[in-house]
């Protein structure tokens, strides 16, 4: 009787086993030591190629300090670093291969070293508590730099570059001091990022995460600082980047928290990022770029709050034009259209402004802003405020490529189908300039905007805008003028149940363009 509850037992432990670690290849079973100094990528290579040949399963870095220089992972694998485990990249530069990949893209230029490596393979991981560190700082070609960006950035090896690989799996492991970008994920399907803590912050072009040209990927709970862009889509090459989400991450840096650019060769489809919080970071918040063609189309960012960053939102159409290939033909304009942002909250953002600009002849088209609150450094002065924006379309695309605008809020120029709704803007320090800048646009939807202003500048300044409607908007009271219209190509324009008995003057019409006015309350 209680042989056969034992056996019982036995077939049920075996029927469902326990979360604990499967049977898995130690790398100090094949001589790999964590003392810090030995070089163990020759043992932890071993390791990787028996579970391999095996058919797959898990490589196991017990705690302790292990140095090696590129592993190449193969397909079924699980690196698990234990807690307490760091995987440590050697300082010498010779003990990383160069590696090239069958998939052209721009990032040939980039790199062609990394820590870890993976080019073709399908069902891997990278997991568990451990830390991997890339001793980016023994990797300093400041001085190589000024005379060949492209052989500074080439020397430096990237600590993952996973390439062309399916069910790809990143899950709590911290990665620390990359001597160039930290992770790379180009041309994969079905990416998971998950718990990844990032701290980068020892060398120029310390991107945190870079998905590039992926499809299905989702990327949550991270927190990543970096002296480059922490979370940056790219599409490298003639594959677009879509059906990403983002969700629950903080970010910090010394460049962009999110960015959709700058390489822009295949574009974006179906991008959300929601839940996140921003902090110090020099750049942007949150920029949105096509500028070597491709389409960006079906974006939507919801739910983030920022504070202390350089600008809070950039959207930029240009035309740069750069092709990722010898010998490729020279890109058209590409496409920037369907982009909600939502529920945005920013606190001590920066003197320049927020730009949403597209080129003549080819507007951002179809972008909303709804339930924004921003609160801005402020201190532009009236010089600012009628200074020219140079159109440059071929120039790095980046939030102060303009310079200071003269909108402290938001100067947007070149679009189609613009809505603002439940918008708030102030500033710290006083400001002359007007809150928003509306240039050549044509359908636009004015709701609720709520701005403070001082000097004699307008809330709100158009030029050549078509098919405006303004409504539930409240003039703040003792300024100048609400509206300011201006500009040979101005038509149909609407001010509905706006409350403008706080302005001076609430219109101040220069194009003498007949505006329609009903149910407003005037001074």
């Amino acid at each position: 009787m209680h042989k056969n509850i034992f056996i019982l037992c036995i077939l049920f432990i075996l029927a469902f086993p326990s979360n604990a670690i499967p049977v898995s290849y130690n790398i100090l079973d094949y001589g790999a030591k964590g003392d810090g100094s030995k070089l163990n990528t020759k043992a932890i290579q071993s390791a990787i190629e028996a579970c391999s040949a095996s058919g797959g399963g898990t490589v196991y870095f017990p705690a302790g300090k292990y140095l090696t220089g590129t592993l190449f992972l193969k397909s079924h694998i699980t690196l698990h670093l234990e807690s307490g485990a760091v995987l440590v990249g050697s300082k010498d530069s010779n003990d990383y291969p160069i590696t090239v990949s069958k998939i052209r893209s721009f990032t040939d230029n980039y790199t062609n070293k990394s820590l870890i490596y993976a080019d073709g393979l399908e069902n891997i991981a990278i997991v568990g508590q451990g830390t991997i560190d890339g001793n980016g700082a023994s990797f300093n070609f400041d001085e190589l730099r000024k005379t060949d960006i492209y052989a500074s950035l080439i020397a430096r090896p990237y600590l993952i570059r996973i390439i062309n690989c399916k069910k790809v799996q990143v899950k709590d492991v911290t990665m620390l001091n990359s001597p160039m970008w930290v992770q790379h994920y180009l041309a994969c399907e079905d990416v998971n990022i998950d718990g990844v803590t990032v701290h980068s912050r020892v060398n120029f072009c310390n991107d945190g995460i870079d998905i590039d040209g992926c499809n299905r990927v989702r990327i949550s709970n991270c927190n990543i600082s970096s002296l480059d862009d922490a979370i940056v889509l790219k599409s490298t090459l003639d594959r677009p980047c879509k059906n990403v989400t983002i969700t629950n991450c903080i970010m910090s840096s010394k460049c962009n928290a999110f960015k959709l650019g700058t390489e822009t060769n295949g574009g974006f489809e179906n991008i959300t990022l929601s839940n996140c919080t921003v902090y110090d970071t020099e750049l942007a918040g949150i920029s949105l770029q096509i500028v070597d063609g491709g389409t960006l189309s079906n974006v939507s960012v919801s739910n983030i709050t920022m504070n202390n960053v350089g600008g809070a939102i950039s959207i930029r159409l240009g035309n740069r034009a750069r092709t990722f290939k010898e010998n490729m033909a020279t890109l058209g304009i590409g496409t920037l259209s369907n982009v909600i942002i939502s529920n945005i909250q920013a606190t001590n953002v920066g003197k320049i402004g927020c730009s949403i600009t597209g080129l003549p002849g080819h507007p951002v088209k179809n972008i909303t802003l709804e339930n924004i609150r921003l609160l801005f450094e402020g201190g532009g002065t009236a010089e600012h405020a009628h200074s020219e924006v140079p159109e440059i379309p071929e120039n790095y695309p980046q939030f102060d490529m303009f310079g200071i605008l003269p909108a402290y809020g938001f100067f947007c120029r070149h679009a189609e189908n613009l809505t603002f709704n439940n918008v708030e803007m102030d500033f710290i320090s006083p400001d002359a300039r007007p809150a928003i800048i509306f240039d050549d646009i044509t359908g636009l939807g004015i709701y609720r905007i709520k701005a403070r202003v001082t000097g004699n500048e307008p809330l709100i300044a158009s030029k050549d805008v078509k098919n405006m409607f303004v409504q539930s908007c409240i003039a703040p009271k003792g300024i100048e003028t609400f509206l300011h219209i201006s500009g040979t190509k101005s038509e149909h324009i609407t001010l509905l149940g706006n409350d403008l008995s706080g302005a001076v003057k609430a219109i101040r019409n220069e194009s003498n363009v007949e505006v329609y006015l009903d149910s407003n309350r005037m001074k």
